[in-house]
């Protein structure tokens, strides 16, 4: 019984972890470009999970799988991550931080009261997305949507890896924060890429959303911000900036969480999780792999 336990919790940590991770990619893309906090990312999530919302039960509907919704939350949370770098990122880039900073929290809660007059403050319960059952191992029932959810999360840090650091577009992405005046006399255009970045960690944000919704089907307009932090904490842990770090960040975050839950006490997990980012601030500020600094996307 004791060892089944650890097993359910082991898969249902790392299912957590590769939901942070998603969030995180967002956060560590965004920063390794403009050396700025996007707070606003995890708005994105509920951005994504509305859309869920909305575009499930039409999917269902229309005889096609409830997943194929992520296609519809993709594009939306593109253009509204694309729309908030454009109109309100853009204006106050070299600004200073303290002016990213405030802009970013200011975004925050625009798109969260925006959320609240559109589609009100009660919460939404999400169709169900996937049916995929159970499974037996080693004594232990695990859900097959978790196990999807890991592995989609593994796939995704492989391919932004691979896609940094092997394409002409990823190269780019490396040059404009080493030097911003270089990269525009190699003829690099800063702006198109920093848009591009904004648009790729917001349709990471979409697939977390579905992640989600998978294992908590319900929606609410201040969901991002819990998970905004949790992500942020992941990002920072594995070394802000480092894609596998943020992967390695929110894995630990997620085992933590559950573990703390299952065998210390329910009330303590969130605690002992804000405890992890001022251990890694005052120990390593870097993050685990924070020392790769070349390597920041």
């Amino acid at each position: 019984m004791a060892f089944s336990l650890f097993i359910q919790s082991l898969i249902n940590g790392l299912n957590q972890g590769a939901i942070y991770a998603l969030i995180a990619l967002g956060y560590t893309m965004v920063y390794g470009i403009i050396r700025m906090i996007n707070f606003a990312h995890g708005d994105f999530i509920m951005v994504g999970a509305y859309t869920l919302f909305y575009t499930v039960p039409l999917m269902i509907n229309h005889g096609m799988p409830a997943w194929l919704a992520v296609i519809f939350a993709i594009i939306v949370c593109v253009v509204v991550g694309v729309a908030v770098e454009v109109i309100a990122y853009r204006p106050v880039r070299g600004a200073g931080s303290l002016s990213a900073l405030i802009t970013a929290l200011a975004m925050s809660l625009f798109l969260e009261n925006s959320a609240m007059v559109l589609f009100g403050p009660n919460p939404k319960s999400v169709t169900k997305i996937f049916d995929l059952g159970s499974v037996e191992f080693l004594g232990a029932k695990l859900q097959v949507k978790y196990l999807l959810t890991i592995g989609i999360g593994l796939l995704m840090m492989v391919a932004l890896t691979l896609f940094v650091k092997k394409t002409k577009l990823g190269k780019a992405m490396r040059a404009v924060p080493q030097d911003k005046q270089a990269a525009t006399l190699m003829g690099i255009n800063v702006n198109k890429i920093i848009t591009i970045t904004f648009a790729i960690g917001s349709g990471l944000a979409a697939v977390a959303a579905l992640m989600y919704c998978s294992t908590y089907p319900r929606c609410t307009i201040d969901m991002g911000s819990m998970m905004g932090i949790k992500a942020f904490i992941a990002a920072v842990l594995g070394g802000i900036g480092i894609i596998p770090g943020a992967m390695l960040g929110g894995i630990i975050v997620g085992l933590v969480e559950i573990f703390v839950k299952v065998y210390v006490s329910a009330s303590w997990y969130e605690a002992i999780t804000y405890s992890l980012l001022i251990i890694v601030l005052l120990v390593k500020p870097s993050g685990i792999l924070g020392k790769n600094v070349g390597e920041k996307v």
